[in-house]
């Protein structure tokens, strides 16, 4: 996406112009090459990472399993025309661009696009929502997580300003 066809997208949400620089939010580009990592635990979508994340996503699940804790993916990579789907249908819904900022990122700045992000849930913990927190599940990310390269990108109090998402994991390269 070219920055001109981001600011008109953007322009059309009613999203200022310079948002990303004033957010301190990086613009992400759309991931080419993907591959199928499985179906989402909660609505069946395929879901989609490149193949790095792929593969650390799998030895990280085996992992968990074999130490008892069951992830559940939720979602994977999503394109930008996913995303401003997602804004417009809470835009629809009544909700100001300022509220929906606070928990969904900007169509471009969304770490799904990557192909390196991953939401996920534990059983009984299909949905987004802070409750996964309490879960074996995120214990269990907090601890071994890393190992595999993946980080939780929205903390609390997090710089970005984004609502606390303990289901948010980005794989990021130790070399890169």
């Amino acid at each position: 996406m070219t920055s001109e066809a981001r600011r008109r997208l953007w322009a059309r949400l009613g999203i200022p112009a310079d948002f990303a620089r004033r957010a301190a939010r990086r613009i992400h580009p759309e991931a080419r090459r993907l591959v199928f990592i499985g179906r989402a635990e909660d609505d069946g979508r395929l879901l989609r990472l490149i193949p790095s994340a792929a593969k650390a996503w799998r030895k990280m699940l085996a992992a968990a399993a074999a130490d008892g804790a069951h992830l559940r993916p939720l979602s994977a990579f999503r394109s930008v025309a996913r995303q401003t789907a997602i804004i417009r249908g809470k835009l629809a819904r009544g909700q100001r661009i300022g509220e929906i900022l606070r928990v969904s990122a900007v169509p471009g700045c969304s770490e799904h696009h990557t192909g390196r992000a991953l939401d996920l849930g534990a059983p009984g913990h299909l949905k987004l929502e802070a409750t996964f927190a309490r879960t074996r599940e995120f214990r269990w990310l907090q601890r071994n997580a890393a190992n595999f390269g993946f980080h939780l990108s929205y903390p609390r109090a997090n710089s970005h300003g984004i609502a606390y998402e303990p289901w948010h994991w980005c794989w990021h390269p130790r070399n890169g």
